[in-house]
């Protein structure tokens, strides 16, 4: 599927098709030859400055794009082998949270994720990546059945939120990853988490208690989305670019929090523009962390992960320096 330009990509784009004419003429001459390399580098230089110049809602619009690798691109992209483990064991298999058994460069894990889906149809059953209580219920299960065995857990985060559903909120939402939370922070094995698009509130943080957090460049990571704080700060959505500035939920702004542990590097012009090194750059940073945490015991990992989450928001406070009155 070709690509979508976002708004600020026209300019590039307008290039990309005079380019695309040029290179179709059937025998070029040596000018046609030179303005064709020119226009190549040209397009390379203007999307390298704009991708390193983007502001906050500009990075929102690149997370969300229709064509951003969601879960099940990087599970064939990352991963060897996949066994699917469905239901919760209570009410049904939700198919907005994805569980299963995996080999990353031969090594056993256990893969949680969200699906949002690509079409109508896939979107309609992914539940466009919105989790139900029992996904949440689901994805605790499979991770404490890892615990069991002494497999690392990867959870690869991608929602807009959980479903906020009439339904979904009488079966216990709000408990069921409250519930997350406690039992994730237990778990006697590594929890690595990757921010891969939306890290979207308490849906995200149901399966984002890890020993190492990390997030894609182009990721964001929030308590509230741009459109639902542009609402409820300025009462109208087109202050959403204001809101995102100010939410400072990019990468740079987390790694300063000490929210994430890293940012994985995309290519130029974000992950949907060059899927396969998108996922060889999440699949370096994935097989480091998991280095990290070779040989620690159980105590330790937990130990460790608690630490991790109760420096969070931590903050000094000095007394203010009282100018002397002069005489």
């Amino acid at each position: 599927m070709k690509n979508r330009p976002l708004p600020f990509e026209r300019d590039i784009y307008d290039l990309e098709q005079r380019l695309e004419i040029m290179e179709q003429q059937p025998d070029p001459s040596k000018e046609t030859i030179s303005a064709i390399s020119n226009m190549r580098k040209e397009i390379v230089r203007l999307r390298k400055e704009v991708f390193m110049n983007l502001d906050p809602w500009q990075g929102v619009q690149v997370a969300r794009h229709e064509n951003r690798p969601q879960m099940l691109d990087y599970l064939d992209m990352i991963f060897d082998e996949f066994v699917e483990l469905h239901g919760d064991r209570a009410y049904g298999d939700d198919r907005a949270m994805l569980t299963g058994f995996a080999r990353i460069d031969g090594r056993k894990v256990l893969l949680v994720g969200q699906h949002k889906g690509r079409n109508l149809k896939e979107r309609t059953t992914h539940n466009y990546g919105m989790a139900h209580p029992e996904g949440y219920r689901k994805a605790i299960q499979k991770m404490q059945l890892a615990a069991k065995y002494n497999l690392p857990i990867i959870s690869l985060i991608d929602t807009a939120g959980a479903y906020p559903g009439i339904g979904a909120e009488e079966r216990g939402q709000a408990y069921q990853i409250a519930m997350n939370l406690r039992e994730m922070s237990r778990l006697g094995t590594p929890v690595i988490c990757a921010v891969i698009g939306e890290g979207g509130s308490g849906g995200a943080l149901g399966i984002g208690v890890g020993n190492y957090v990390c997030m894609m460049q182009y990721a964001y990571y929030f308590v509230i989305s741009p459109e639902g704080c542009a609402g409820i700060l300025w009462k109208h959505v087109k202050h959403a670019d204001k809101a995102a500035k100010a939410l400072r939920f990019t990468g740079p702004d987390l790694l300063e929090f000490g929210v994430v542990d890293s940012v994985v590097p995309e290519p130029f012009g974000g992950a949907h523009q060059h899927p396969r090194q998108a996922a060889t750059n999440l699949k370096i940073e994935i097989l480091n962390a998991l280095k990290k945490f070779d040989g620690m015991t159980p105590d330790e990992l937990i130990q460790q992960r608690y630490e991790r989450f109760r420096k969070i928001g931590v903050f000094e406070e000095h007394a203010a320096q009282v100018p002397q009155d002069p005489k």
